[in-house]
C-alpha cells in the first residue's frame, strides 16, 4: 500500500481528483440502492429491473463516438465540472419518482446522469496518461479501482442502511449533496495540460481516429480484452437474487446493501494481494480465477450468507483485471488520440455491461435460473482467458514498466 500512498504525496493533481472521486463515487451508491429499492418496492417485472441496469451502461455507449472528440478539443476542468453539474441537476429530480407511471422519468433521468458520470471517468481517463507514465499510469489506474471499490464498499453497505431508515429521498439527497463538495473541490483545482493548438473539424477528427485503429490492430484487441470486464455488470442480477432468494431472510435494502458491499471488500483486497504479481502471462490467470470465482458464486446463492463469502471471491478478481487491461491499453496508444480511443474503449466496455444485463433480464424472464445465468457469465471470462493467450502468442505486447 506504500507505492499508492507515495504516488498520491508527491501527484497533487491525482491527489484531489482521487479524493473527488473518492466523495462522488461514495454518494452514488446511495441512488444505486435507493433506485433497485423503488424497483422492487414497485414489483416490477425482472424485465424492467433489466432495462434500468442496461440504462447505466446504455448513454455512455451512445455518447462514446462524439465524447471522445469533445475531450480531446475542450480544457479537462471546464468539461468535468459541466458534467458535475448535470449530474447534481439529474440526482435531485430523481425524488420526484413516486409510482410506476413515473418510470418515463426514471429512465430519462439515469440516462442523462450516466451519460454524465461515463464522459466524467472517460474525461479523467484521457487525462492521466498526460499527465503520469509507466509504473506510474499502473499504480493510478489500481489507485482509482480502489477508491471505486473502497466507496463501493462502504456507500453500498452505509446506504442500505439509511434508505431503510430513512428512505429513497433522502438517499437521492445525499447523493446530490455529494456531488455539489466534488463540484467545489475540483472548482479549485488547477490542471495543466496541453491541448491541440489547431482545433480539427469534428468528422475529420472521428475518420482520422478510424484510420489509426486500422493501422493500429493491438489497440483494438486490448479494447476487447477490456471489454470482457463488462461482464460483471452484476446489479440486476444481484437485485433478482435478493427478490427470489433472501426477501424472507432480510429487508430488501439491506440485503442489496450487503451483497454489494461483500463483493466490494475483494474489489479492495484483490489488488493488495495480486497486483505484486502482475504480468501479462499472469493475467490469463486471473481471467479463469474471475470465471471460477461465478461459478462458485452460483453454487452458493441460494444461501444468503454463503453469498456474502462468494461475494467477496468474485470480487478479488476484478479490479486487477479493470486497471491492467486498462493500462495495457494506455500504454499503446498515441497520446494525440487518448481521448478518442478511451471514449471507444469504453463504449466497448458500456456495450457488454448493458448486453450483459440486458440477458439477465432476458433469460430470467424465460425461465433461466439465476445459478445458469451466473454460470454463463463465468464461462464468457474463460473465453476472455483464451481470448488473451491467443492475443499474447500473436502480437509483440512489452511489460507494463
Amino acid at each position: 500500500m506504500n507505492q499508492y500512498f507515495n504516488l498520491l504525496a508527491h501527484e497533487p493533481v491525482l491527489r484531489r481528483l482521487s479524493f473527488i472521486q473518492l466523495i462522488s463515487y461514495f454518494g452514488a451508491w446511495f441512488s444505486n440502492v435507493a433506485i433497485y429499492t423503488l424497483l422492487l418496492k414497485m414489483e416490477v417485472q425482472p424485465s424492467v429491473v433489466a432495462f434500468v441496469a442496461m440504462l447505466h451502461f446504455l448513454a455512455g455507449v451512445i455518447q462514446a463516438p462524439f465524447s471522445g472528440v469533445v475531450i480531446d478539443s475542450i480544457k479537462p476542468k471546464k468539461l468535468m465540472l459541466s458534467l458535475l453539474s448535470i449530474e447534481i441537476v439529474a440526482t435531485l429530480f430523481l425524488i420526484s419518482i413516486e409510482t410506476v407511471n413515473d418510470l418515463w422519468l426514471l429512465y430519462l433521468l439515469i440516462f442523462f446522469k450516466m451519460a454524465a458520470a461515463s464522459f466524467y471517468f472517460t474525461t479523467e481517463m484521457s487525462l492521466l496518461p498526460k499527465i503520469l507514465d509507466g509504473k506510474k499510469l499502473q499504480l493510478a489506474n489500481e489507485i482509482h479501482s480502489i477508491i471505486w471499490s473502497l466507496s463501493y464498499t462502504t456507500g453500498m453497505a452505509i446506504s442500505g442502511f439509511v434508505v431503510y431508515m430513512l428512505g429513497v429521498k433522502v438517499a437521492f439527497v445525499l447523493d446530490a449533496s455529494m456531488f455539489v463538495v466534488a463540484f467545489m473541490l475540483l472548482y479549485g483545482l488547477e490542471i495543466k495540460v496541453e491541448m491541440q493548438a489547431k482545433r480539427e473539424h469534428l468528422l475529420v477528427m472521428m475518420k482520422d481516429t478510424l484510420k489509426y485503429l486500422k493501422k493500429s490492430p493491438l489497440a483494438i484487441h486490448l479494447m476487447i480484452v477490456h471489454a470482457f470486464v463488462g461482464l460483471t455488470a452484476f446489479d440486476a442480477l444481484v437485485a433478482l437474487m435478493v427478490e427470489k432468494y433472501y426477501a424472507g431472510v432480510i429487508a430488501t435494502s439491506l440485503a442489496l446493501g450487503l451483497l454489494h458491499s461483500s463483493r466490494a471488500i475483494g474489489l479492495v483486497v484483490g489488488p493488495v494481494i495480486i497486483g505484486k504479481f502482475m504480468k501479462n502471462k499472469f493475467l490469463v490467470y486471473i481471467f479463469f480465477g474471475q470465471a471460477l470465482s461465478l461459478l462458485l458464486w452460483a453454487y452458493m446463492m441460494h444461501n444468503f450468507y454463503l453469498s456474502l463469502v462468494a461475494s467477496v471471491v468474485v470480487g478479488l478478481f476484478t479490479t486487477t483485471l479493470w486497471s491492467y487491461t486498462y493500462t495495457l491499453l494506455q500504454k499503446n496508444i498515441d497520446e494525440k488520440y487518448y481521448g478518442r480511443i478511451v471514449a471507444y474503449n469504453d463504449m466497448l466496455f458500456l456495450s457488454t455491461a448493458a448486453f450483459t444485463s440486458y440477458m439477465i433480464g432476458f433469460l430470467a424472464t424465460n425461465d433461466f435460473s439465476l445459478e445458469s445465468i451466473t454460470m454463463f457469465i463465468g464461462a464468457g471470462f474463460g473465453v476472455g482467458g483464451f481470448y488473451f493467450m491467443w492475443i499474447l502468442k500473436r502480437k509483440n505486447l512489452s511489460e507494463i514498466s
